[in-house]
């Protein structure tokens, strides 16, 4: 027996575990990689991403058979490649790697971490969120579509350029005179800064995410698009059903009453940090639009 495990020893020494010590720092490592790492697979599995890197993961597997099998040209080929290989990479997952990045910035780490107490002014008047709700509650009765982008923290120059100036002061009529049917700026969203209307027949990007439901419009994937760039609260009145829908981050509420409405104006409208609670909730989804 001894003189087998002297043999094993002697032939098998590439299998003998190295000596680990585990400090309190590596602990600390091992938890941040895993971390990093399952952010990285959710952001891929909701991204374009997901479809490209099973590619790639396939080509990983090719590269790795001709590294155990010596296939000395293609090594070459494929060492000389490389930059290439990783350059190309960086231009295929650009927009992807530009959403992860706005997404990190908009998370005010270093703000949260230092001034935690920091408290901001509020985004609009108690009398323009009135009024916007009236506004949508109205076209909504009427089934008028309407799309309106609230600024938050992000400016929306570049998508104001993409319509026409209008900087007037919100109102309720102003909002059902824009969205009426036939008129020139019905079309398009209106973007609201503070307590004005700063523009109309906005062009916004359009969300590329496959979770939404099929029944959406245009309007609805405009309004979810501009929330997952951007900061913004996007109001969205159905021209088909008249029902409110609200945009934030990513996420799309459908179907909110009037008093659910004013509640998630209200967060949005008093941002503190310090007692500010998320604007949507995790809920059972709608079926109306």
């Amino acid at each position: 027996m001894k003189a087998a495990l002297q043999w094993i020893s002697a032939h098998f020494y590439w299998m003998r575990l190295p000596s680990i010590t585990v400090t309190p720092i590596d602990i600390i490592q091992i938890l941040i990689l895993a971390w990093i790492i399952y952010k990285i697979l959710a952001w891929i599995k909701t991204s374009h991403a997901w479809s490209l890197m099973k590619g790639l993961v396939v080509i990983g597997v090719f590269v790795t058979l001709i590294y155990i099998f010596q296939m000395t040209t293609l090594i070459y080929i494929i060492n000389q490649g490389l930059g290439l290989v990783i350059m190309a990479a960086m231009v295929i997952f650009q927009p992807e790697l530009r959403k992860a990045l706005e997404s990190l910035g908009r998370r005010q780490i270093v703000t949260r971490l230092f001034m935690p107490n920091r408290q901001f002014e509020q985004l609009f008047s108690d009398r323009t969120m009135n009024e916007i709700i009236r506004g949508c509650e109205e076209m909504a009765r009427a089934k008028t579509g309407a799309l309106i982008v609230i600024e938050q923290n992000d400016n929306l120059s570049e998508y104001e350029r993409t319509g026409i100036e209008v900087d007037a002061l919100v109102t309720s009529q102003l909002l059902i005179n824009i969205f009426e049917k036939n008129t020139p700026l019905h079309d398009g969203a209106v973007i609201v800064r503070g307590d004005r209307v700063t523009a109309a027949t906005c062009y916004l990007p359009l969300s590329d995410n496959m979770r939404l439901s099929k029944e959406l419009g245009t309007r609805h994937r405009a309004g979810v698009g501009i929330s997952e760039v951007t900061d913004s609260l996007t109001v969205i009145v159905s021209e088909e059903t008249g029902r409110i829908s609200l945009a934030y981050r990513g996420s799309l509420e459908r179907g909110v009453t009037e008093e659910r409405f004013r509640d998630r104006m209200i967060q949005f409208q008093n941002k503190s940090e310090l007692k500010r609670r998320p604007i949507f909730r995790k809920e059972k989804p709608k079926n109306g639009t």
